[in-house]
């Protein structure tokens, strides 16, 4: 091992063991399933907001859209950024307070457990059906992060991959099981802080080593299609292919799978004050564009370090390794510049811890609290449901570590699956709750269910068909499961007094 991989390692490592010491300092706040899920409700708007987005983002941000801009250009990285900027900006404007008094309310500490208390629903039916789809969507996407952490250490130092992979997953996991939703969250923030010094810190040193930002536009430029928004470049072809309506629509529908994503839903539910959410609004949705308009052009950027040789030229899903390959250039230029490159990489990997942290979390609470508790009613005391829920989470990390065992698995395509999973099974449903005073519990269960089968049929049998049925099957899912959601509210009978009185006591606060 050289002295810059040393260097690059010994960073990597001080900061792995600084995310256990959070774990580690943070579990004594960790008293009840309350504090171990939602921190107490004491969230500040700072933490709030930056760990929804770092939970959020994942290693997507630091390598899959700077790879997708550097093979085809900026329309699909471009379309992309705008829909998640729309989405985060309007899960932020119009679920996040409404989200925080309704779940407050109804004394609701994970989401699964809020949608049966907003509609009556006494069996939990819906408790049980969301919590299903949490562990269904939630195992594999915690596993794809597991993997991606194995991948990272096995290309930067030749490290096992399963080693690597175990290791991560374990460091994961145990500042998670001791600290919980506050561990998770304090991390998170951490993580943010690193993923923008990280994203900074490539931009300069790419726009540098690639002769300036004249040299970097000018390169592109000669691709056609490659600059356009209503169109992209094909780098097989060396071609122009032109953009429809239909792709812009289907690649901005990312933005819609923010309303249902139950890690990002559960920081609207712990903030301490709701008044303070228009500042987590404005903190997150700044972070997030600026943040994304660097990933897309760091892509441009590193193919004109490929231009001047800087840079091997990547194809295909390696694109996506572009900031690991200027790191790893960084690094050659002795050992302060390799210290930094450790700092990058660690952004690469808080990008993927700070999700992961969050998904077992939820999957966790899905197990212990809403399965076990709530739908089967089972009685333990709260010291033990804690247990339990630590327990949960041990188990689930075990299950992904096993899923992400072979090294060829997918990492990226099982992230925008999920994300399609979630946004179709859980958004209409959110949206409605919160908005609709007609809405039901017939109307929120068929959806439920609808929204997330139909995110398998599209993926698997109907887009494979191509042509216009091609497009990512959040968008077709998201539509269907809203108006079945509506349909069947409309034909079954009106909520329960109760519920109804529930919705507009929130409503006129």
């Amino acid at each position: 091992m050289t002295i810059s991989q040393i260097s690059m390692l010994v960073v990597m490592t001080v900061y792995l063991f600084g995310m256990i010491g959070v774990g580690i300092k943070l579990s004594d706040e960790t008293e009840t399933v309350n504090d171990f899920y939602l921190g107490g409700r004491k969230l500040g708007p700072f933490v709030t907001a930056m760990s929804a987005e770092a939970s959020d983002m994942s290693s997507w941000l630091l390598m899959g859209l700077p790879g997708v801009a550097y093979l085809s250009g900026i329309a699909d990285a471009g379309w992309t950024a705008v829909g998640l900027a729309f989405g985060t900006y309007l899960n932020w404007l119009i679920v996040a307070k409404r989200l925080r008094m309704y779940t407050a309310a109804s004394k609701s500490f994970t989401v699964p457990v809020f949608f049966s208390h907003r509609y009556g629903d006494k069996k939990n039916i819906l408790t049980l059906i969301s919590a299903v789809w949490i562990i269904v969507f939630f195992v594999p996407y915690t596993a794809s992060g597991f993997a991606a952490c194995g991948k990272l250490f096995n290309a930067l130092f030749g490290v096992d991959y399963h080693a690597a992979m175990v290791v991560s997953a374990i460091i994961i996991m145990f500042y998670t099981t001791m600290g919980g939703f506050l561990a998770a969250s304090m991390t998170d923030f951490i993580q943010s802080i690193v993923m923008t010094i990280a994203l900074a810190v490539i931009l300069i040193f790419g726009i540098v080593t690639a002769g300036g930002l004249d040299a970097v536009f000018a390169n592109a430029a000669s691709l056609p299609g490659y600059l356009s928004i209503t169109s992209s470049y094909d780098p097989q072809t060396g071609k122009s292919v032109s953009y429809t309506v239909l792709t812009i629509a289907s690649n901005a529908a990312w933005g819609l799978g923010y309303f249902g994503m139950p890690h990002i839903l559960l920081r609207f539910m712990a903030i301490e004050d709701e008044n303070k959410i228009k500042l987590s609004r404005r903190v997150a949705s700044v972070w997030v564009v600026i943040s994304m308009a660097v990933a897309v052009l760091i892509g441009i950027v590193g193919l004109g370090m490929t231009r001047v040789g800087a840079v091997e030229e990547l194809s295909g899903s390696n694109s996506e390794t572009i900031i690991v390959k200027c790191a790893h250039l960084l690094s050659t230029h002795g050992i302060i510049p390799a210290a930094v490159a450790g700092i990058v990489l660690s952004g690469i990997l808080a990008s993927t811890m700070s999700t992961s942290d969050s998904q077992l979390l939820a999957a966790s609470s899905s197990v212990s609290n809403d399965i076990l508790v709530n739908v089967f009613k089972v009685k333990f005391s709260e010291k033990l449901i804690l247990t339990i829920s630590r327990i949960s989470l041990m188990v689930i990390a075990f299950i992904g570590v096993v899923i992400a065992w072979d090294p060829n698995s997918s990492v990226f395509s099982i992230v925008s699956f999920a994300w399609a999973g979630f946004g179709a099974a859980f958004g209409p449903v959110v949206l409605l709750a919160l908005f609709w005073r007609r809405s039901n519990k017939y109307g929120a269960i068929t959806g439920m269910i609808v929204g997330g089968v139909m995110v398998f049929v599209w993926k698997y049998l109907v887009s494979p068909m191509g042509g216009i049925l091609g497009i990512y099957e959040l968008l077709p899912s998201f539509l269907i499961a809203l108006l079945v959601n509506v349909l069947v509210s409309l034909i079954t009978a009106a909520p329960e007094k109760e519920v109804v009185e529930m919705f507009d006591q929130v409503s006129h606060r």
